[in-house]
This record gives structure tokens, C-alpha cells and sequence, in this order.
């Protein structure tokens, strides 16, 4: 069971001036639900190398048991480091691809024409597709074989307008998670704010937010099994 992690490169939050990347939490909880079931896990994003963390996520108010592990697991941080160039991925080698969100890959990876082929490879192969909270915003570009919207018709959840109102960056952000998805045809629904609420179709697996994350995760494995 070989799963791909794509993250995302960019560290920077728009024109704010304030920093960005991968949300801490949505890294860890889905690499240890991988790694603990034998998963041969491999890292990647956009430009390669260290992997930019949203210095928010590593505060003391969103740790973890699993960010914790990963803070004292160096192979981890390692990989991390060292993630793979995406342009020298193949969607063949590998089970099943997962898209950890914070706020970064809103501007890279939605965007990324590697992130986008290798999604419509996924979905034409029936290979599973897991992204969760801000991840879902890389479904923006890519198509099914068809032509139509890779969401469209199917169940979807991600980082919700009432989420990202309340952190303040309805403003910043170049595009709404929620709002997009359903203009791409994707038949959107949120649970509580900042509880766990995942949806599962076909071969997508969506999670809305942080706290997703684990359970975006082991629906994936479960798909795989």
C-alpha cells in the first residue's frame, strides 16, 4: 500500500505579509493513521524540499497527540525536509493520494498543473482521493474524463464560510472553499463548526476542517481495504 502526500510550497498568506503553509494537525493525524497500518508513505510538493508549516498551527493551542509524536520523530521531520519535486510523480506508482489543507495551497497547488494532471490520473484510475479542510481547493481545475468538474455530483465538504469568517480571512483568501466546490457542481454539506465531518463518494473523501483529519484519513485506508 503505497499512499502519496501532496503538500503545499508557499509560505506566504496572500499580501498580507504574514506567513502560511501546511496546517500542522492535518499533516500529522493522517501521516500516523498511514504509517501505523504499514502505509509506504511519500511526500511531495510544487518546488520540493522543506515543506512550509503555518507557524499558527504549531502553537500550544493546537497540539496534539500526533503532533507531538511527530516533534519528537526525526524520520519524520526528515521527510519533511525532503519532500519529492511533484513534476517527477507518477500517479501509476502509487494506492492513493492525500492532500493535507492550511491555507498555502490556495496559492500554489490549486493552481499547479502537476496537482491538477495527476488528480484527473487519480479519478479516471478509481484511485482514491483524500483532501481535507482548505485541501479541497485543489478540485478548482481538475476534470473527470468526461470534461465535467471532478466534484460534480458527487458529495464534498471542506473548510466552511462560517470557518473562515471566524478566523478572519474571508478577505484574504483568493476564493471561498465551500462556495467553490458547489460552483463546480459539488453537492456541498458542513457539520458543526470545528467538529470532525467528513463525506465520502465514489472514490473522493472529503473532510471539512482540522479536526477531520484523523477520520478523513482512515476513510481513506478504509476505501483502500
Amino acid at each position: 500500500m503505497k499512499i502519496l502526500i501532496v503538500l503545499t510550497s508557499n509560505d506566504q498568506l496572500g499580501d498580507t505579509g504574514r506567513k502560511t503553509g501546511f496546517w500542522l494537525e492535518e499533516f500529522t493525524a493522517p501521516y500516523y493513521v498511514f504509517k501505523d497500518a504499514g502505509a509506504d508513505l511519500v511526500l511531495a510538493s510544487p518546488n520540493g524540499g522543506q515543506a512550509p508549516l503555518d507557524p499558527g498551527s504549531d502553537t500550544p493551542d493546537f497540539q496534539t497527540d500526533t503532533t507531538a509524536r511527530f516533534a519528537e520523530d526525526r524520520d519524520a521531520q526528515v521527510l519533511l525536509a525532503n519532500t519529492v519535486d511533484l513534476n517527477t510523480i507518477n500517479a501509476d506508482d502509487f494506492d492513493a493520494v492525500f492532500y493535507p489543507g492550511g491555507h498555502g495551497l490556495l496559492w500554489d497547488l490549486v493552481e499547479n498543473q502537476d496537482s491538477i494532471n495527476l488528480l484527473e490520473k487519480f479519478y479516471a484510475a478509481g484511485k482514491p482521493i483524500a483532501a481535507v479542510c482548505h485541501a479541497p481547493a485543489v478540485f478548482r481545475h481538475p476534470r473527470k474524463p468526461n470534461g465535467d468538474p471532478l466534484v460534480q455530483g458527487l458529495k464534498v465538504t471542506g473548510f466552511s464560510n462560517s470557518e473562515e469568517i471566524a478566523v478572519q480571512l474571508m478577505d484574504v483568501v483568493p476564493f471561498s472553499v465551500e462556495d467553490m466546490l458547489a460552483a463546480r457542481g459539488g453537492i456541498y454539506s458542513k457539520g458543526d463548526d470545528w467538529a470532525s465531518f467528513i463525506q465520502t463518494d465514489e472514490a473522493l473523501i472529503t473532510g471539512q476542517n482540522p479536526g477531520s483529519s484523523a477520520a478523513t484519513a482512515e476513510a481513506l485506508l478504509k476505501y483502500l481495504k
